[in-house]
This record gives structure tokens, sequence and C-alpha cells, in this order.
């Protein structure tokens, strides 16, 4: 101020020089002029911004605590601040419904005007600020500046994660929502290993997942191998003693990232954004598509028939194809994932389909006899045709977890001797009958579940007065007397006794039986 004073005794200061303190100052043009006028009437006023300048109101850590407590909602935080300080003068007020308590409020005096507290609240709180206030900590997470990992090579980190298809598929005769796992190269943002389950995943499936993307076949391309890192979020299912243990085998080490941080790994995280947009989004059954309103509850007859397990199954890998063969994502250059893997040099580590068999199964722990029924694991016997002729040999049980259809069976050394099948299978028929007994089951648990929840559901009128809870079809007194007067006394035949009179007995010309006419008296002859 003193400097633009200076600039106006010497007869040079322009309004440039005015707009450019008023940037600096963040204030307007016009405010600064007043500054100027101010602080030649009052020279003491300029040392600082001008006459206001120690007077600025700012947000302070109570008005931020109600900020939080209104969610961000700074009006809110306004009105009860007014209503705070008319108290604390003597004024008639109406408490702020919902507000904080009192002693939480601070008490301001003078109470800024609206638009100065709101323009406070826009200068004092950064935008991801206001967005964690009214939105919570999450949605701060997308005002936040993150630096970018230096890219690396091939198979140096994959990431893993897995993700909920927002559609309904076909899972042998019940509609499910199926769940995709896959690890994807964060050098080259190529798919590597993909698996797809109907129903909630487990270490199976990243096993299986893991599995495809080790091999380097199927519809990733030349894709795959061994990893150095692997980037996975605390689920139960990638840090599960199977799976890290098949880490260890391949001496790929796990990153442990910290719960939700999917920021930690963004390239699978886009990777999901990418499949909803570009892949679930277009397919029958989708979940997410508002859907127009209809006059009462008609079954959508236009609506298409959600797919097969089959056929997403078959959407899926088939968009894993074109994502690494034809797609081209930002950061590599203008070349498709597949390319961008062939043209990075690094030496590949590859582990052979035979040596990789017993990797991705579970070890049962102990050694067993094998007998003459075959192999008894968890109550059951398994069988196998190479098993002829070895009875009583010393055997070791792999499986994959949540398959008992079949086990793989090897010896205590390790070496493969064969598969072995459950020897007691039920047929189809059978696998059916129990199916539908089941289904028919959950639908009358449902149904008897919607109609207590009826019985238990209960109307109530609105209310625009403080007053009670006035129950909606309540009954007066005289009702249910009359109600209870007709069912008493309509219902006549429920009163009668018919053994209270005897019949009478036959006619003489009937032929009666003869327990009928010992009571009665008669004998006929």
């Amino acid at each position: 101020m003193q400097q633009l004073l200076r600039l106006r005794a010497q007869g040079r200061l322009s309004r440039g020089h005015v707009r450019l303190a008023g940037e600096c100052l963040e204030v307007s043009e016009r405010t600064v002029w007043r500054w100027l006028a101010q602080a030649e009437t009052d020279p003491s006023t300029a040392t600082g911004r001008g006459a206001r300048s120690g007077d600025r109101f700012e947000v302070t850590a109570e008005l931020r605590v109600l900020l939080a407590y209104w969610r961000g909602n700074a009006s809110a935080v306004h009105r009860q601040l007014v209503v705070r300080a008319r108290a604390a003068a003597g004024e008639q007020t109406i408490a702020v419904p919902g507000g904080a308590p009192a002693e939480a409020v601070p008490l301001l005096d003078p109470v800024p005007s609206l638009s100065t507290f709101l323009r406070a609240v826009r200068r004092d709180l950064t935008a991801g600020e206001r967005a964690g206030l009214a939105r919570g900590p999450e949605a701060a997470r997308a005002h936040d500046v993150f630096g970018r990992r230096p890219r690396l090579w091939r198979n140096h980190t994959w990431e893993a994660d897995h993700v909920q298809a927002p559609l309904l598929v076909d899972a042998d005769g019940d509609l499910v929502r199926p769940w995709v796992t896959w690890f994807i190269d964060v050098a080259t943002k190529t798919i590597t290993g993909t698996a797809v389950t109907p129903g909630y995943p487990s270490r199976a499936s990243v096993l299986a997942a893991l599995r495809a993307a080790v091999l380097r076949t199927g519809p990733y391309g030349p894709a795959g191998g061994v990893p150095e890192h692997v980037r996975v979020d605390r689920g139960r299912d990638f840090l599960s003693k199977t799976v890290l243990g098949a880490f260890g085998v391949l001496d790929a080490e796990v990153e442990d990232l910290p719960a939700y941080s999917p920021h930690l790994k963004g390239t699978v995280e886009n990777l999901n954004r990418c499949a909803d947009r570009m892949l679930f989004a277009v397919l029958p059954g989708y979940t997410l598509t508002p859907k127009p309103r209809r006059a009462g509850k008609k079954p959508d007859l236009d609506a298409p028939e959600p797919l097969a397990f089959a056929e997403f199954t078959a959407e899926v890998l088939d968009w894993a194809r074109w994502w690494n063969t034809e797609h081209r994502p930002a950061g590599l250059g203008g070349r498709t994932p597949v390319e961008s893997w062939l043209a990075d040099p690094t030496p590949l580590s590859d582990i052979p389909d035979a040596a990789l068999w017993g990797l991705m199964l579970e070890d049962d722990g102990r050694v067993r006899q094998l007998s003459s029924h075959g192999v008894r694991w968890r109550g059951r016997d398994y069988l196998g045709a190479w098993m002829a002729g070895q009875a009583g040999r010393s055997i070791r049980i792999r499986h994959m977890p949540h398959h008992d259809h079949e086990i793989e069976v090897c010896d205590p050394a390790g070496r493969h001797l064969g598969t072995a099948h459950l020897a007691d299978a039920a047929t189809a028929e059978q696998l059916d009958a129990l199916r539908r007994t089941r289904t028919a089951r959950a639908r009358r648990l449902r149904e008897e579940a919607k109609k207590a929840e009826a019985l238990r559901r209960q109307r109530y009128a609105p209310a625009t007065t403080p007053t009670p809870a006035q129950r909606l079809g309540a009954v007066t007194a005289a009702e249910a007397e009359q109600e209870l007067a007709e069912a008493t006394h309509s219902n006549l035949a429920a009163l009668a006794l018919p053994d209270l009179i005897p019949p009478a007995p036959p006619p003489d010309d009937w032929n009666t039986p003869a327990s009928l006419r010992s009571a009665t008296g008669e004998e006929k002859r």
C-alpha cells in the first residue's frame, strides 16, 4: 500500500498498478482504490491491506467442527451462528432444527454476513476439504495430487484385483452377478491372466488367474511369465496360505497395500473402470441402467434375456484379447499393450505346464494309504483307473480349493501319480432334483420373510404439528364390538352338536348292517 501511495505522490500510479495489487491481494480493483482513499485520510492504515486488513473474517477450528457436523452445509452453520448471537443478546429466537448443541457453537461479535461467511469458507478451505466435509474422506481423494511411479520393465510389477460385474447372468438356472479376477502388468498395461467366477471369488479364482498369467497362453497373447512383484489390497483370498505359498514358489514379492487405498494400484483400478464402461455397460442384464417407470408392476417384456455364464465368460476373454491387441492406452506412445510387451527386451522367466500343475493346488498336509476302495478324503472315497494294483501305497493329496469333485494324487516326494474322481457321484437327474428342492426352499423362505416384513410394517399419518404418532387404519371401539358380535352369532354351524340327538331307527325294509341292527335292538331273521 505504501508503494502505491508513493507512486500516486509521484504522479506515476496507473490502473495497471492497482489491478496488479488487487490480483496479488485477491481483492477487486475497486477495493484497492478504496484502501488508497482511506490511507490518504488516515495514514495509520497504510501499513496493512487497508482499513480492515486485520479484521478479515477467517474460518476457525470451531467453525470447521460445525461444518463437519452439518456435512459441509455452510449456510446451515451461518444460520446457527446467527441464532446463537441473537440468543446471547436476549432476543427471542427459534432454534435451528437438528442443530449442534449451543455450547458447541462459537459466539461471534459481530456475525459476518452470509456472503462473507461463504467467501471465507471458499478461501480458507480447499476443494478437497469441502468435498471431504460433505461426502467423507473418500470424496476428498479426488482432489488430491499423486506422483507417478517410474515406468520400469515388463513383469517387474503386476497388480491384481477382483471386480464384480454390475449385470445378471444365468448360472445353471440362477441369476447371479459374476466376478472377474485378473492380473495386469503395470509397465505395459497388458492383461496377463483372467478368471471368471459366478459367485463370490475365492483363492481358487486367484490361483486360476495366476496359472493363466504364468503359462503365457490363451487369449492374452505372448504376455505372462513370472513376475517380480505383485500388488494386492489385503483381500483374504490374495493373502491366503495357498496363494502366498504359490507366490513364494514363484519367488514373487507380494506387496500388501493399505486398506481403502485404490490410488496405490491405479493400473488395475483403471482396468476395472474401463471394463465397466467398455464391456459391462453394453451387455444384456446391466443393472446400473436407469429403467423407465411403468404403470403397476408388470413384467418388462422388452427386456433382453440375460447371458449364460459361458457366454459372459467368452465376452470377457474376447474383451481381454481386444484390450491387449487392439486398444491403445495413453502412456504407451500409440502402441498396443502387446506391442509394448514385445518391444521390451527384458528376459522372461517361464515355468513349464508340467511343473505348474502342483503349484496352483493346495496340499492336504498328511501322508495317506491307498486302500482297495481308493483314497479316503473328507469322509468320501475317490477312485482312478491308474490305482489298479497299487493298494497300500503311501500317497499325498493336492486339490484346488472348493473343488471337491476331483483331487490330484502324488507320492510323498511330490511326483504326480494321477487324478482321482469322486467314487459315488450323484447323477445329473439327482443333482437337478436336489437343485430344484433347494430353489423351492429358498423361494419359500423369501416369501415367508416378505410376509413377515409386511406384518411388521405399520403406516402412520403425516404430522404438521407436534402430536403423537397416529396409526393409519385404526379401528374404533364400536367397530370392534360389531365385528366381534357378527363373528360370534353368524357362524351357527360351528356351534351345532350333531351327536346330541340320536338318529331315528332305519325303516324295516332297509338292508341295514348287523352292527346297526344290534344298536337299535332289531334282529332280522
